[in-house]
């Protein structure tokens, strides 16, 4: 009876972690539309919602399989089994209701990522373009990250059995998995779609083409931070042990210290540069410091974390002039802030991370851990090694696959669409 009453916590708390998660959704909604002009609000509202649609859809079909199945014969680079939710071999057995909630928990973080691209292709992509990438994302190009990462018979992560290194990458709620998966997508997209019209005038000089609602945006920020307590903490999965329960505990509170210090960071990074306090910057420092530290929440000291999150912001600001100088047209600055903060986070892990707290998360053999306590250069490796292969797969999938869509045809919306708006397009 106690096993049984233990089995419902879990279960309950992983349910409640997945609502936390998908509530997410709705802050990339309302901080989307918010952040573009409101003639193109619509047409991105809907984008967000067949996010939702098309990735579960894919998830269940064969996006949980690439990433989760454990068949006869498993490799560290793709799943094999439970496509559509079979139960097809032995290795994948277990209770039936932590099944459930297993693939509808990790569905929530497909379709996070999924959503991220959305940012920064906003205002001139065509919406069958936007459906074929979602519908691809989810099922094929997320999966199999989140197997090398996640799954215990990946290669690259830091809890699986036969890591990198004898070390692996840690990520532990998806800085790179997730994160920069989804930054780097986007900035795929955003490279070959081009600026939206208007964007930089005949000098190639930026033209400010400003979002429709500041208080969407704030809303949609103050969703996402709501939604980030499910995010970090309840990736421990369980929270039936007192070790279990002290990293959600830790992963919230560094979670929140990190966040607001992305936020005052880039406040006043913004502030020395323009001599203005922006909104704007606050709530994408926010939301920076909770993207840098997804990867490492559960092993931070407070005070790392607030280092980890004041970092974020002063480098999604600086990325943001990059990509201007480059003539990059990114709306909501999702390549920045997912892509480089994402990346960031990934190897900040490698410099920072307490062994004390590490050997609280995992059940292993050693336990490398961060540079500055003195656990040398593996862990960081992995992390280096763990960042650019996240990239390499995401930018060598996906510039080829909007390339294809792009000599079809098929990637930007036509020039009248655009320039009427999208919510009238077709």
């Amino acid at each position: 009876q106690v096993e049984n009453l233990r089995n419902g916590v879990n279960q309950f708390y992983l349910l409640f972690g997945t609502a936390l998660v998908f509530v997410m959704h709705g802050g990339f909604a309302m901080l989307a539309a918010g952040a573009i002009r409101s003639k193109n609000a619509v047409n991105i509202l809907l984008q967000t919602l067949m996010d939702a649609c098309a990735s579960a859809l894919m998830w269940y079909l064969i996006g949980f399989g690439f990433a989760f199945g454990i068949g006869d014969k498993p490799n560290p680079f793709i799943g094999d089994a439970m496509f559509a939710l079979a139960r097809v071999t032995t290795h994948n057995t277990g209770s039936g209701t932590g099944r459930w909630l297993d693939f509808v928990f990790q569905w929530a973080f497909c379709a996070t990522a999924v959503t991220i691209p959305a940012g920064s292709v906003a205002e001139r992509c065509n919406f069958n373009a936007y459906l074929c990438y979602s519908t691809f994302i989810s099922a094929f190009l997320y999966p199999l990250v989140a197997h090398w990462v996640w799954c215990s018979k990946g290669w690259l992560g830091y809890g699986t059995l036969k890591p990198l290194l004898r070390c692996g990458m840690m990520d532990f709620a998806g800085s790179g998995v997730v994160h920069m998966l989804g930054g780097l997508s986007g900035l795929a997209g955003a490279v070959l779609l081009g600026p939206r019209m208007g964007r930089f005038d005949i000098e190639n000089q930026p033209v400010p083409l400003p979002g429709h609602s500041a208080v969407l945006v704030v809303l949609g920020t103050v969703l996402l931070w709501f939604g980030w307590y499910g995010f970090n903490p309840v990736s421990t999965l369980f929270i039936d042990t007192a070790a279990a329960a002290d990293v959600a505990s830790r992963s919230a509170v560094t979670t929140t210290l990190a966040g607001a210090a992305g936020g005052v960071g880039c406040l006043i990074w913004t502030l020395l540069r323009t001599r203005t306090f922006d909104l704007y910057a606050l709530c994408n420092g926010v939301l920076c410091g909770f993207v840098a530290v997804t990867a490492g929440c559960h092993v931070y000291e407070p005070w790392a974390a607030i280092l980890c999150g004041s970092g974020a912001g002063i480098i999604f600001d600086l990325a943001c002039i990059l990509l201007i100088k480059l003539r990059i047209d990114d709306p909501l600055g999702a390549a920045p802030m997912h892509g480089g903060c994402g990346a960031y986070g990934v190897l900040f892990v490698g410099l920072l991370a307490k062994k004390e707290y590490i050997m609280q998360t995992y059940t292993r053999d050693g336990y490398p851990h961060g540079l500055f306590y003195g656990g040398g250069a593996r862990l960081l490796a992995c992390q280096v090694i763990g960042a650019l292969t996240i990239a390499g797969w995401t930018l060598g999938v996906m510039f080829p696959f909007f390339w294809i869509l792009k000599v079809r045809g098929l990637l930007r919306a036509p020039p009248e669409e655009e320039l009427n708006g999208l919510d009238i397009s077709r």
